[in-house]
């Protein structure tokens, strides 16, 4: 096998992702420019083989670990040993950057899949094949768009959130002068974590609550977004003191609405926690399942 070298994470990658990747293919290119457009202090590479027929996306997570993020292989290259050739390189890359753990899985807040998805199983054998074991499985709910809800429950959940004095609102688009969004994304950093702070920021749309009377730079109650992991929603969060009034189904029927006003027929809602809630206020179901793999680098 010739040498594996870093790339730029350009077109001739994107079409290879979306080739290699057959349930991913409408939005593979997207997910290539995510992936290159990581969170600043992120350590990250793109490698790939001279001819580019595989490539592969890895980066050093928050804990140390690293991660494999995206690994194609042009289906006519495959048989060759491309993939095995790939994943030893980025091992290596990851040693070099003080790794000592290896994951198949994916590194919050910019990733491309929580883990390696049941259906792409060649890379399910490839990872086990490598000493990788299956430490957690992670799964998606699938929404049809435009959503199914209970008009009669939302327009209750409406009026419930207006007596109590909530508005719900958009927060402008990136470079907002007012810092609108930057203010939703404190609130998200404050109540959960900088990875969703993150994903908020950089979110293609990003709906919050808040409490009247505070005016937009005062109490903020909840959060939606999507577009942050490409053409997915997530994430959400409703303060704990806010719960209970439907601030999330609004929230969410808001995103899910503008997901497909902008041309979406399906939205997957990444990485689910509460089934029963999506499933119920938008008839979203379980459809892809992944596994996350591990194993130590010596």
């Amino acid at each position: 096998m010739t040498d594996i070298l870093p790339v730029e994470a350009d077109g001739t990658l994107e079409r290879l992702a979306a080739a290699a990747l057959w349930a991913d293919a409408d939005d593979a290119a997207l997910v290539v420019r995510r992936l290159a457009d990581p969170p600043g202090e992120r350590a990250w590479t793109a490698l790939a083989t001279p001819d580019r027929d595989g490539a592969v996306f890895t980066s050093i997570g928050a804990d140390g670990a690293g991660h494999i993020d995206l690994i194609a292989v042009d289906p006519a290259a495959r048989g060759r040993g491309i993939g095995r050739a790939l994943v030893s390189a980025a091992e290596e890359w990851m040693r070099a950057h003080g790794a000592a753990e290896a994951r198949f899985a994916g590194n919050p807040p910019c990733y491309a899949w929580p883990g390696i998805d049941v259906r792409y199983t060649p890379a399910a054998c490839l990872a086990e094949s490598l000493g990788y074991e299956q430490y957690r499985v992670a799964w998606n709910m699938t929404a049809d768009l435009p959503a199914r809800y209970d008009e009669a429950e939302h327009e209750a959940d409406l009026t419930r959130l207006a007596a109590a004095g909530v508005t719900v609102a958009a927060a402008p688009a990136h470079g907002d002068p007012a810092g609108e969004r930057a203010q939703v994304a404190g609130f998200v950093r404050e109540q959960w974590n900088d990875k969703w702070a993150w994903e908020a920021e950089q979110a293609t749309g990003l709906h919050y609550a808040f409490r009247d009377g505070a005016a937009r730079d005062g109490e903020i109650l909840g959060f939606a977004a999507w577009g942050a992991r490409p053409l997915w929603f997530g994430p959400m969060g409703t303060a704990e003191a806010a719960r209970g009034l439907g601030v999330g189904r609004v929230l969410l029927r808001r995103c899910l609405d503008e997901q497909a006003a902008a041309g979406q027929t399906s939205a997957q809602i990444g990485w689910v926690g509460p089934l029963r809630f999506y499933s119920r206020a938008v008839g979203a179901r379980a459809e892809r399942v992944f596994w996350l793999y591990r194993r130590a680098l010596g």
